[in-house]
C-alpha cells in the first residue's frame, strides 16, 4: 500500500510538472476554445419568446463598481433594442453576451451626458462586429439629430481608418454610425407610437425632469407582456398613467438621506461646488418611495430600480435606500445592478429575475 501511494504521488507530481511545462500552449488552446464559444453563442438564442429587460448600466454619473452609466437592453422576441447608452454600455453588453451587431434600434430618453456618452462606442461595435449595411436608427425627442451628428463627426477619422484597413466588405461604409429618428415630445396624457409591428408596440411619453427638456420615458408591449422605462424624472403622474398594469416598471431613484451625506462630506472639505451639485440633484429625481408609490398606484407587478443615486457600496446602504418602500408597495422589488435580467415570457405571467454578471 505504501508503495502504491508513493507511485500515485509520483504520478501526480509528474503530471503537475508536465502541466507546468506546457502551461502556455495549454492556456492558448483554452483561450481559443473560449473565444470560439463566445463568438458562436449569445443570450438572445437562449431566451424564450417574450419581452426581456437587461440592465447594461444600472448607475449614474457617480462611480459605482456594480453600476455603470444608464443603459437598458430590451429584447422582444428576436429583436434587440437599447434605451440610453451610458459609459461602459458596450463592454457590459459584451460581458452579458448580448450581440451589438444585432441591435435593431436605440432609444434616448434625454441628452444628459451620462445617457449618451457611450453612444459612439456602441455604434462602432454594432457596425464592426455586425458588418452592418445600414446605420442604427437612433430615436429621441427633438435634439437627437445634433447628438447623432456630433458622434458622426467625432468618429469620422476612425471610420475612414477602419474602411481603409479592413475593406468595405468587412466594414460596409453605409453601415457606420447612426441615423436620427426625431419625434415630437408628447403632451401630458398623449403618446407617440414609434414602432407598431410584428406584435411589438413602442410608445414614448413625457416625463418631468426640468430644467431638462425634452425628456421622455418608453413603454414596450409585446405578446401580452409589458415593460415601462422611466428615464430620469421626478414623481410623474403622466408616467404613472402610461405604466398602468405593466408587468415591469424600471424606474430611476435617488435616496435623499444618502445624498445628504455626500453634501455634508463635500462641505466638510471645502468642495462647495460639489455640495451645490448634490443639493441641486434632489429636485429632479424621484425617491425610492415615490417610485414605489407610482408602482402601487399604476398596478405594476414588479419594480426594478436603476439609475441609482448614490452608489450603494455596502449591503446596509441598499437597506437604507429601500427604507419606506415596503410601506407603500407590496409587490416584488429589485435593486438593479449591471447584468440584472428580467424575463417576461410570452403567453404567461411569470416574472423571473436573473443576475448575468
Amino acid at each position: 500500500m505504501r508503495r502504491f501511494l508513493v507511485l500515485v504521488a509520483a504520478a501526480v507530481i509528474l503530471l503537475a510538472l508536465v502541466g507546468y511545462a506546457f502551461r502556455k500552449p495549454i492556456t492558448l488552446r483554452m483561450i481559443e476554445r473560449i473565444v470560439a464559444s463566445n463568438l458562436d453563442t449569445h443570450l438572445l438564442r437562449e431566451l424564450p419568446d417574450g419581452l426581456h429587460v437587461a440592465l447594461c448600466g444600472a448607475g449614474s454619473p457617480l462611480p459605482d463598481p456594480r453600476r455603470s452609466g444608464p443603459c437598458t437592453a430590451v429584447i422582444a422576441g428576436e429583436r434587440l433594442y437599447i434605451v440610453d447608452v451610458g459609459s461602459g454600455a458596450s463592454r457590459l453588453l459584451s460581458q452579458m453576451r448580448i450581440p451589438q451587431g444585432e441591435i435593431d434600434a436605440i432609444f434616448l430618453t434625454h441628452f444628459h451626458s451620462d445617457h449618451i456618452d457611450g453612444l459612439g462606442e456602441l455604434l462602432l461595435q454594432r457596425w464592426a462586429n455586425g458588418s452592418s449595411a445600414a446605420p442604427a436608427p437612433v430615436y429621441g425627442p427633438a435634439g437627437v439629430e445634433a447628438v447623432v451628428e456630433g458622434f458622426r463627426v467625432a468618429y469620422g477619422p476612425d471610420r475612414r481608418y477602419r474602411i481603409a484597413h479592413h475593406g468595405p466588405d468587412v466594414v460596409p461604409p453605409a453601415g457606420a454610425g447612426g441615423v436620427a429618428r426625431p419625434f415630437a415630445t408628447p403632451a401630458d396624457g398623449e403618446a407617440e407610437i414609434l414602432i407598431d409591428a410584428d406584435g411589438l408596440v413602442v410608445t414614448a411619453f413625457r416625463v418631468a425632469h426640468a430644467p431638462v427638456e425634452p425628456a421622455v420615458g418608453y413603454r414596450f408591449d409585446y405578446k401580452g407582456r409589458s415593460a415601462v422605462l422611466s428615464g430620469d424624472t421626478t414623481r410623474s403622474t403622466n408616467l404613472q398613467a402610461f405604466a398602468r398594469d405593466a408587468d415591469l416598471l424600471v424606474h430611476e431613484a435617488l435616496a435623499p438621506q444618502l445624498v445628504a451625506l455626500l453634501t455634508a462630506g463635500a462641505e466638510a472639505v471645502g468642495r462647495n461646488n460639489v455640495a451645490a451639485i448634490t443639493r441641486d440633484i434632489l429636485d429632479y429625481h424621484a425617491t425610492p418611495v415615490e417610485a414605489a408609490e407610482i408602482a402601487r398606484d399604476a398596478g405594476v407587478r414588479h419594480l426594478l430600480f436603476y439609475h441609482i443615486v448614490p452608489p450603494l457600496r455596502l449591503r446596509t446602504m441598499e437597506e437604507i435606500f429601500l427604507e419606506g418602500v415596503d410601506g407603500v408597495y407590496d409587490g416584488p422589488v429589485t435593486i438593479g445592478r449591471d447584468g440584472t435580467l428580467v424575463e417576461l415570457e410570452a403567453g404567461g405571467d411569470a416574472i423571473e429575475v436573473v443576475e448575468l454578471l
